[in-house]
């Protein structure tokens, strides 16, 4: 009898085999990426004594252009005891995000710059509101009731985006080597700062450990917003719990 290696068809349908195995066993150990980032130069006293370095959104965009998508991705940025949670969100574009309240009392969030212009009108307690952010930006959220409440979701065309923990520190998973840009924003950085920071990185097969990155908040201005009319906020508004519109 022959033998299976003198016939081609067997052999090149166990080359075949071989060649599958190896590339499923390649993508199923893709790289990591780990990193941590550290605040300094903060010109308020309560935040340095906090040391408190999350909520810096970082992400990567690959050289080549490629992206992941992945439809009908969700978030959600909830508004409880006057505060958005989270406070930094970090998004790749296409997602919709939900703003569920769970205040017993009215909010209306909304954001009126470039990132991405919306408003979901005045809702009540115990309802819900969605928004689809189809382009990357930086939106800085607000309601139109409570001046104090802020936040910022952070939109990319990145299938890789996240933000930091406590301690700075950050990690991607399942990234496909090669090569990347890696970017970094923090609210209280001015936009000179973090350009500076952004660099190129090569994702080798057994992952990469990025050295630490230290942003600077010296040039950080806080600046008084308005309501979504653009006018000041009525004295009482943070107090009053009122569920009407401030007066245009």
């Amino acid at each position: 009898m022959r033998s299976l290696w003198n016939r081609p068809l067997a052999c090149m349908r166990i080359l075949t085999i071989a060649a599958l195995f190896c590339l499923s066993s390649a993508h199923a150990f893709p790289a990591t990426i780990t990193g941590q980032i550290t605040l300094a130069d903060s010109k308020d006293s309560a935040v340095r004594k906090q040391k408190d370095f999350s909520g810096v959104a970082v992400w990567l965009t690959a050289l080549n252009g490629r992206l992941l998508t992945i439809a009908h991705r969700h978030a959600q940025m909830l508004q409880k005891d006057k505060r958005f949670i989270p406070h930094v969100l970090a998004i790749s574009t296409g997602t919709t995000v939900d703003f569920p309240n769970l205040d017993p009392i009215f909010h209306n969030a909304f954001s009126n710059f470039d990132g991405q212009i919306f408003d979901v009108a005045l809702y009540p307690p115990g309802s819900s509101r969605s928004v689809l952010f189809d382009r990357p930006g930086i939106v800085r959220v607000f309601c139109n009731i409570h001046p104090s409440m802020s936040a910022v979701i952070v939109v990319a065309n990145s299938n890789h985006i996240v933000t930091t923990e406590s301690d700075g520190s950050f990690r991607f998973t399942n990234v496909e080597p090669g090569d990347y840009r890696i970017h970094f924003f923090h609210e209280r950085a001015t936009p000179e700062t973090l350009a500076h920071l952004t660099q190129l990185i090569t994702v080798p097969d057994e992952g990469y450990s990025l050295p630490k990155v230290t942003i600077s908040e010296a040039g950080y201005i806080p600046v008084a917003h308005k309501n979504k009319y653009g006018r000041d906020y009525p004295p009482d508004a943070e107090t009053s719990d009122s569920y009407s519109l401030p007066i245009k």
